[in-house]
């Protein structure tokens, strides 16, 4: 029977480094959002690219992360041949990748509508590079059940992240101390320090992995390898699907908007989107230590138990943060420049979303499991359809709010889909009568938080925060989960005193 009691202690681990570095990443939102004005469309610039990169470090990574975890719980292979042949597959791509990128930089950087700064294009794929590299390193700290390193080496690229962006956009002008001349003498900010730093912090990041990579026997098993790309060329599609789905409004958005504001707009869309993204931290702190957690366990006979208690504990706690979010989203707000407040009404639809996204992951695992991998490329690519459709439609009229909808239906057609397949193929008894009284209550406790009005700001948190209590308070009844917080922190390294 699958321990869930290590699982939660994982998830906690991987939660708490996940929040507490969006939450020092989230310095950047105010401190970027102020620097660089909506008017002037700098953020939308440092949002369009970013969504490029995240497409680019799936295609890189091409599944292995995922078909590392497949492979190297199976009792057949060698775990020290699997992580090698992996990194030697994943650097090898990497590789070829920076080269071409620096061989044609400029033709690159005018397709991408920034011919006259193509390394603000380059410094973010060669980043982009590394991080894919990274990806394998770091799954493999995730095999060996090392959260702690793996937290830690995370928290450390984004306060460095955090603590160069304050010295070279506020404190070097504010001192007029030109550092390595990278100012002219108005000491005027140029949105292209916020990519070199990214590069320079995922350089150290790929350093502080010394001790994994010299883990890596350097040997490769072509048979392996064969086996490896077999099952994992449908995940490359389901990857970009998937990324799709979360990173195509950004990247079309000044192409298909008609306002010749469309950067501006893209840059509020981009900042308010900041605030939803406590969705995508849950998803993927429960991705970090549910994947391999499920791999290591699928040959037990309750593992469809195992997969349908993941989903109810899932499903709760991100709509109890779907609420918490709701709150206090007055407080939230300050993360952004004032300027760019009008796009907080996407948030409530982005954080559906996201939850829509960590639901079809849960159920992503019938495929996975049953090496059907091309199911998760059909029913990404129908969802992934679906977004790009309503965003092309929609986007000329209705601007960055098509944009937010289209997520919801995307993700939403992807999830549909998944249950009543996976069903077929993988039988799991999901609490479906839990599931659907939890998503009515918030849904009933969320159109009360935004049907009053409350003009004092703190009273409308208070009344809203009385509201998610009270979600809490049945969640807790009705689960019986009262004692379960303690015994969770009381497994966690160095907070276990605390909780005895």
């Amino acid at each position: 029977m699958a321990d869930f009691k290590s699982l939660a202690k994982d998830s906690v681990i991987y939660g708490l480094s996940s929040i507490a570095g969006r939450f020092i990443n989230y310095l950047l939102v105010p401190l970027q959002t102020a620097k660089f004005a909506a008017s002037g469309g700098e953020y939308g610039v440092v949002t369009n690219i970013y969504a490029y990169t995240a497409l680019i470090i799936v295609l890189l990574t091409f599944g292995m992360e995922t078909t590392l975890f497949r492979f190297i719980s199976r009792k057949d292979k060698n775990p020290s041949s699997v992580y090698s042949t992996s990194l030697i597959m994943v650097g090898t791509v990497t590789s070829l990748f920076i080269l071409l990128v620096v061989m044609f930089l400029n033709p690159i950087a005018s397709v991408m509508t920034y011919p006259d700064h193509p390394w603000w294009v380059g410094s973010m794929a060669i980043c982009v590079a590394f991080d894919a590299f990274q990806c394998i390193p770091f799954a493999y700290l995730r095999y060996q059940k090392r959260p702690l390193k793996f937290a830690g080496i995370k928290l450390l690229n984004i306060g460095m992240n955090v603590l160069l962006n304050l010295l070279y956009l506020v404190a070097f002008p504010a001192m007029k101390f030109n550092f390595l001349g990278i100012y002219d003498d108005n000491f005027t900010l140029d949105v292209g320090y916020v990519f070199y730093i990214n590069l320079f912090c995922t350089l150290v990041t790929t350093l502080l992995l010394w001790a994994e990579l010299k883990q890596c026997t350097w040997r490769f098993d072509a048979k392996l390898c064969r086996e490896m790309l077999r099952y994992a060329w449908p995940l490359v599609l389901l990857g970009v699907a998937g990324i799709l789905n979360q990173t195509f409004d950004k990247m079309a958005f000044p192409r298909i908007y008609p306002g010749d504001d469309a950067r501006t707009q893209l840059g509020i869309y981009g900042a308010a989107v900041k605030i939803a993204m406590i969705m995508a931290m849950i998803t993927q702190a429960f991705r970090y230590a549910y994947e391999p957690f499920v791999f290591s366990e699928s040959s037990d006979k309750n593992s469809p138990e195992v997969l349908a208690k993941g989903m109810k504990y899932f499903l709760i706690f991100t709509l109890l943060a779907f609420l918490a979010v709701m709150a206090w989203i007055d407080v939230l707000k300050y993360i952004i420049a004032p300027d760019y407040w009008e796009g907080l009404r996407v948030v409530p639809i982005v954080m559906a979303a996201e939850i829509m996204m960590g639901v079809y992951f849960n159920l992503s695992f019938w495929y996975k499991l049953k090496d059907r991998t091309i199911w998760g490329a059909i029913l990404s690519g129908v969802g992934c359809a679906a977004l790009i459709a309503i965003n092309i439609i929609f986007v000329p009229s209705y601007g960055y709010m098509a944009c937010a909808w289209a997520g919801v239906a995307g993700y939403g057609t992807a999830m549909v889909l998944s249950y009543f397949v996976g069903q077929h193929y993988l039988p799991i008894p999901y609490p479906m009568r839990d599931l659907a009284i939890y998503v009515l209550l918030t849904a009933v406790l969320t159109t009360m938080m935004l049907v009053v009005k409350i003009d004092n700001n703190w009273l409308a948190v208070t009344y809203r925060t009385v509201l998610m209590l009270l979600f809490a308070g049945v969640i807790i009844k009705r689960e019986h989960m009262g004692g379960m917080f303690t015994r969770i922190l009381a497994r966690i390294p160095g907070l276990n005193r605390l909780v005895k």
